[in-house]
């Protein structure tokens, strides 16, 4: 069993599948590195059929990962759906931990203890999707030492992904896809002659991922790393930490759950929108009981014939502010 020298780990979301099968034909069966791979996929799939479809176009080893299996260079491990992806040391760990950035499997997560436990010999690839998770990622990479490659987002079939890593990281590479599996193996074996050279990991950064390994954390671990903030965490209820260290805002709580800042404003404006949603209903419930009470003759139906006209107007408002709402967040 060859033991990786370095490790590729790629994070995709939207259009990752494409994206997978035309980098992964590039890399040969004799990579001395391993490639971890987190592709946002639902909870109740499998995640066979991808990694069916990656090892019909490389010779690399690829298989869905498992708790506790051995790294091997050569090999490529995909993360199973509704299970975060980590290594220790020279094995994979596979759990059921609180979500990170709304996604588990998470890019971030995946990131973090690759670099925690590999710290210059790990290059983070960031490929197309939407939204943010990768971004946070790849600034842990970057601080333990490591390389960041992002797919050059005028070709990625959804950019945002690439482009919200470009605007937070420091990123060393940006490469269209059809370059980047030359540049990784270039790269790996670079770092294959300083395999032995290990850097200092920073403590925050060891203690996040400990948080993950563990599955659930303690508020002594997170007053550690961050400062506690007004804010409520969109996972549990619990409250938000906002972390000290590092180039991307982010705010952790003390179950486990993370957020860039970006996700955290998108689940607050899910939160709202649900929260707007069930007004309205009750406002169309007290509409009806009130056109009810109104039917009946006598003083009373004129003056809920008046309130009547009054919630109409409290509907329509809220219902103009959320069609609005959606066709803003469709045009994002």
């Amino acid at each position: 069993m060859a033991l990786p020298s370095s490790l590729i780990v790629i994070g995709t979301s939207a259009g990752g599948m494409s994206a997978l099968i035309q980098l992964v034909a590039q890399l040969p069966a004799t990579l001395p590195a391993a490639v971890l791979v987190v592709q946002h996929l639902a909870p109740n799939s499998t995640g066979e059929l991808l990694v069916e479809r990656l090892a019909a176009h490389t010779t690399l080893h690829c298989q869905l990962a498992v708790d506790q299996m051995p790294l091997q260079a050569g090999h490529l491990y995909l993360a199973p759906p509704d299970r975060h992806l980590l290594t220790r040391e020279d094995r994979l760990l596979v759990t059921k931990g609180p979500h990170e950035n709304n996604y588990r499997p998470a890019a971030d997560t995946l990131f973090r203890s690759a670099a925690v436990a590999f710290d210059s010999h790990v290059i983070g690839v960031v490929l197309t999707g939407l939204l943010y998770d990768g971004t946070a990622g790849l600034d842990f990479v970057k601080r333990c030492g490591g390389t960041a490659v992002v797919q050059d987002p005028t070709e990625a079939e959804f950019a945002s992904m690439p482009e919200s890593a470009l605007r937070h990281v420091a990123v060393d590479y940006v490469v269209p896809l059809s370059q980047m599996g030359a540049l990784l193996r270039e790269l790996v074996g670079a770092g294959t002659a300083t395999a032995h050279q290990r850097l200092h990991v920073p403590h925050d950064l060891q203690i996040e991922a400990a948080i993950a390994e563990r599955v659930m954390g303690a508020t002594e671990q997170v007053n550690e790393i961050g400062h506690q903030v007004p804010l409520t965490c969109p996972g549990c209820g619990g409250n938000l930490w906002e972390v000290n260290e590092g180039n991307v805002l982010r705010f952790r709580c003390h179950t486990g759950h993370a957020y860039t800042a970006e996700a955290l404003l998108e689940s607050s404006q899910h939160e709202m929108e649900e929260t707007l949603w069930v007004a309205l209903r009750m406002m169309e419930e007290r509409k009806n009981l009130l056109t009810t009470m109104a039917s009946h003759n006598g003083y009373w139906s004129t003056r809920q014939q008046e309130r009547i006209k009054e919630i109409k107007q409290h509907i329509n408002r809220l219902r103009e502010f959320l069609l609005s709402s959606n066709a803003n967040a469709d045009q994002r």
